[in-house]
């Protein structure tokens, strides 16, 4: 991925997309709806969603997430990176998590077998 900090949200998770769908190993058992309430310049509220081995980003018709992290889009572009550890950040109130708190941490764990 290019530079991170200097790209859009929407640029970002057209990437984010294309890597999964590249590389589906690390995400075949999942079947999951986590979703991003992004504030801040270039937010918004996106979803990524894993069933069936395949892997969707969704910018509107949202389904019922099983997670929903909290953060702003700087936050979300170092938590990408592997810049923010996303347990400090919950404690630091960084990161707000709803629902599956085991599911936020799994997520990090995802994202980190893909090079952003």
């Amino acid at each position: 991925m290019t530079d991170l900090m200097n790209m859009t949200v929407e640029e970002i998770w057209m990437d984010i997309e294309k890597l999964m769908k590249d590389n589906p190993q690390p995400y075949k058992d999942l079947n999951v709806v986590y979703q991003f309430d992004l504030s801040g310049e270039d937010g918004g509220v996106f979803q990524l969603v894993f069933s069936n081995e395949t892997v969707r980003v969704l910018r509107e018709d949202f389904e019922e997430p099983s997670c929903t992290l909290q953060m702003k889009v700087s936050d979300f572009k170092k938590f990408l990176q592997g810049k923010m550890n996303s347990t400090a950040a919950f404690m630091m109130g960084k990161i707000k998590v709803q629902g599956s708190v085991g599911l936020a941490l799994k997520l990090e764990g995802l994202l980190g077998q893909y090079e952003f």
